[in-house]
């Protein structure tokens, strides 16, 4: 009964608007005032030192770090270049390419938002000045952004693994199946509406392999990226933690000296922003300690698990509830606090049920990413249609088609696991 209060303040004052952190720290915090809870009030104050005691956790602000750098080093003028010679010459070429480019962006930019948002400033008025309208553009910018919810290195999946004592290295190589399949099934929606809009391609004929190869040389080193960041973890030379300072390394080397487009100026510019971007989330995870910790106490897991199981013997038919369960929360509370919120009592849930946890935090990271990207309160939606000026309603309606096409990946997903699986059995 205490615990359902706690998560019931939790959610009530995230919808009230008080910051997410706060919100987490309150609720968590008030448990041990309540005059039956037999411990120590310091409890939540050595909780909230005790989430920031962990090497995996590095990898958050390094990450963050690295998309900032990233977009200050010259790699996402190129990444557009050849996004473009590749699709330009399918049905809705241009809008094709944003979807190449999200895929080449997931190993890099790691977050959902900031590609949705990065892809609009760069690719939404130039889409809408050639024929499409601003709901299909404002959607498309947006959906594509899902796919670095599952390429390495997501946001989400390192704050999954390291609340779910789930092995991040696992997850990464986990998420490259699911991301490609996303990209073909978001291109093949693209092309099917393209054709039926009358979207023209962006060149007249498909490129040769001439102009191909100018392009990934152009493009060389940022596409290289995400290679040396999965065969470093796969063959042991760094672990996910130890990647994210490696690819900090790699960015500061390209942008200065192979591209020579980053300056003083633009590494202060990315620093500060980093700085912003770091304090939020950490702060929210370091709170989240003591929320977990209520949790863990009250064994809401286990009983959530005892009562999951009798009701649904069946591990297929739990996920399928789980997801609806996901796909609901996600579109009114924001993805990362989700994770922090359902994270530790899901894990226990599924794990009992037989699911492979690598394979739940997959369908968990589209969804609740998904999620952002929906009305009413999606933050993707919100910053798209922001910087596009946009209506709700309009993209609410072309998001439709796309939504279904989400909907196919996480079935497939839960009906076979090998897709998921297949590729980090085989090589770890």
């Amino acid at each position: 009964m205490i615990s359902t209060l706690i998560l019931v303040c939790a959610f009530v004052l995230i919808v009230l608007g008080m910051p997410v952190a706060f919100a987490i720290g309150i609720a968590g915090a008030s448990y041990f005032l309540i005059p039956s809870v037999f411990l120590p009030d310091n409890t939540a104050v050595q909780r909230v030192v005790a989430a920031s005691q962990s090497f995996p956790l590095l990898a958050v602000p390094l990450f963050i770090l690295l998309g900032n750098l990233m977009n200050t080093a010259g790699i996402t003028r190129r990444l557009v270049g050849l996004a473009t010679v590749v699709t330009g010459w399918m049905r809705g070429g241009l809008a094709q390419s944003t979807l190449i480019l999200s895929a080449l962006m997931g190993g890099i930019s790691g977050s959902a938002v900031a590609d949705a948002a990065m892809q609009s400033n760069i690719l939404g008025r130039p889409m809408m000045q050639r024929g499409y309208s601003s709901g299909f553009t404002a959607a498309l910018l947006s959906i594509g952004g899902l796919i670095t919810a599952t390429l390495p290195p997501s946001l989400g999946l390192i704050l999954y693994g390291y609340l779910g004592e789930v092995s991040i290295g696992r997850l990464f190589i986990a998420g490259v199946v699911p991301g490609v399949l996303l990209t073909i099934l978001l291109m093949f929606t693209t092309w099917a509406l393209a054709v039926k809009r009358g979207y023209q391609p962006v060149n007249d004929r498909a490129p040769t392999l001439r102009e191909v190869g100018r392009e990934v040389k152009h493009s060389f080193w940022a596409i290289l990226f995400p290679v040396w960041l999965l065969v470093g973890i796969r063959f042991g030379v760094f672990t996910p933690s130890e990647a994210g300072a490696f690819a900090v390394a790699y960015a500061l080397i390209v942008g200065f000296l192979l591209y020579r487009e980053m300056n003083l100026s633009s590494l202060i510019d990315a620093l500060t922003k980093s700085v912003h971007d770091i304090g939020m989330i950490m702060v929210i995870i370091l709170f989240s300690g003591t929320f977990g910790y209520v949790i863990t106490f009250e064994r809401v897991p286990q009983s959530i698990a005892e009562v999951a199981l009798v009701a649904f013997s069946d591990p297929t038919v739990l996920l399928f509830v789980i997801a609806g369960f996901l796909l609901s929360l996600g579109m009114l509370v924001e993805a990362t606090v989700l994770v922090m919120l359902l994270t530790p009592i899901l894990v226990p849930v599924v794990t009992a049920a037989g699911v492979d946890t690598v394979q739940f935090g997959l369908i968990m990271m589209t969804l609740v990413t998904f999620g952002g990207m929906t009305p009413p309160f999606g933050v993707s939606m919100f910053t798209v249609c922001g910087i596009l000026n946009t209506s709700y309603k309009d993209y609410s309606f072309e998001l439709i088609p796309y939504a279904v096409a989400v909907l196919v990946l996480v079935s497939i997903m839960i009906l076979f696991p090998q897709v998921v699986l297949f590729l980090p059995d085989w090589l770890m």
